[in-house]
């Protein structure tokens, strides 16, 4: 029988259709926060000097970009100096992957990851077998959580790099990274974490976890579009990276180009605003995502929530409606934004490669939904949106009901 086909007619007429859009999909990309624009217009205009340049213009404006190179070190808990400037999250992690294993000397290099990891991590890493890279794709749990005992065990003595993300994309788990971190911090390997979705959503420290390498993205953090960071932690294990960009010797020779200075002081702005409300945020959103679950499970039968049982993000959740097909209950719902799963793979009509790397049932996976949620979600927001879901997925399934009767 189609989940539903009893009993969901009663719930069709007690929500209403929010008048305006609501935006759920804060995992995909955030609104530029108004005091990190407000930051970024001087740059665009007056203070317009190339901070490469040695007279006043290009001071002011690389003292700019060393203060906002300060804001993102305060909130990661590293050395100001650790961070280079780069176009985005995907750039920094080709750099922690490529530049780490090129740079590495080893005839045959061996590099670890995971099988819920962002295209940005698993492209690189596999596209390195065409150098003669070895790679090791380690599974996970059902709830998208990788074992530090597989990482141990996949450690060889040609491993140069292990890369696991700190916060899942789609489902929001968290990955046990500072105890991966000790583990190669132990067996002398390098550890790089994609933490696109986490930073300023949770307290990063990447001292005090071992931490090497760790990427960052602008847009994910009320910041600009088109600029990010790779924290680079010089260590004993991990002295250099080879540059993916040649051409000026910027940021200490591992990424050249002229900086993007008004991004750059936005990104920095970004990193102080978040810094400051962390704590109170985190609270905030992760008490409106449970009323949403909740709302939804206690209005509609057959609703589950991927990676419930794992620590996550308090920013996203990812449900699966069954009966119903995602892509059709994205449509139905024109006011809501939401995604089946990550911006950058929306065009492809593959099941999320994330929730197959669960294992969970074909039909969980086609009827998943990721819903996000950020700064600007209030209660009313999220009341609407329940109402919304509610509405259409009774529909949806009613419709299912008629067209394949039991």
């Amino acid at each position: 029988m189609i989940p539903g086909c009893q009993s969901e007619g009663r719930f069709i007429m007690q929500f209403v259709e929010p008048e305006t859009p609501i935006y759920l999909d804060y995992a995909a990309t955030s609104p530029v926060d108004d005091r990190v624009l407000g930051a970024m217009l001087p740059f665009f205009g007056r203070t317009f000097g190339n901070a490469a340049s040695i007279h006043g213009f290009g001071r002011v404006a690389a003292e700019a970009v060393e203060r906002a190179r300060a804001q993102l070190a305060s909130l990661l808990r590293c050395a100001p100096e650790e961070v280079i400037w780069t176009s985005g999250a995907t750039e920094a992690n080709n750099l922690a992957i490529k530049g780490t294993v090129r740079a590495s000397g080893k005839a045959i290099a061996h590099v670890i990851t995971q099988a819920t990891e962002h295209k940005a991590i698993l492209d690189p890493v596999l596209g390195l077998r065409g150098e003669g890279v070895e790679t090791t794709v380690l599974p996970v749990d059902a709830e998208g959580r990788v074992v530090p005992a597989d990482v141990r065990s996949a450690l060889r003595s040609e491993t140069v790099l292990v890369s696991v993300m700190t916060a899942n994309n789609e489902v929001g788990t968290l990955q046990p990274v500072k105890e991966i971190a000790a583990i190669c911090h132990e067996a002398d390997v390098a550890f790089h974490t994609d933490a696109s979705q986490a930073v300023g959503k949770i307290t990063i420290d990447m001292e005090g976890d071992q931490i090497d390498l760790l990427s960052v993205s602008g847009h994910k953090l009320y910041g600009p579009k088109g600029i990010g960071a790779l924290v680079f932690r010089r260590s004993p294990k991990l002295r250099k990276l080879r540059p993916l960009i040649d051409g000026g010797g910027h940021e200490r020779g591992l990424r050249s180009g002229t900086l993007n200075v008004p991004a750059i002081v936005g990104l920095g702005a970004a990193c102080e605003i978040a810094a400051a409300t962390l704590e109170e945020e985190r609270n905030r959103l992760e008490g409106l995502r449970d009323r949403f679950e909740s709302a939804l499970m206690d209005s509609l039968p057959d609703v589950l929530v991927n990676a419930a049982g794992s620590p996550r993000l308090p920013t996203i959740t990812n449900i699966a409606f069954l009966g119903v097909d995602a892509e059709s209950l994205l449509l139905s719902m024109g006011h809501i934004a939401a995604s089946t799963g990550s911006a950058c793979t929306a065009a492809s009509l593959e099941p999320s490669h994330v929730l197959r790397a669960m294992r969970l049932p074909p039909e969980r996976q086609i009827s998943s939904v990721r819903f996000s949620f950020g700064r600007p979600t209030s209660q009313v927001d999220i009341l609407h949106a329940v109402g919304s879901i509610v509405k259409n997925v009774t529909i949806l399934r009613q419709l299912s009901c008629i067209s394949d009767p039991p």
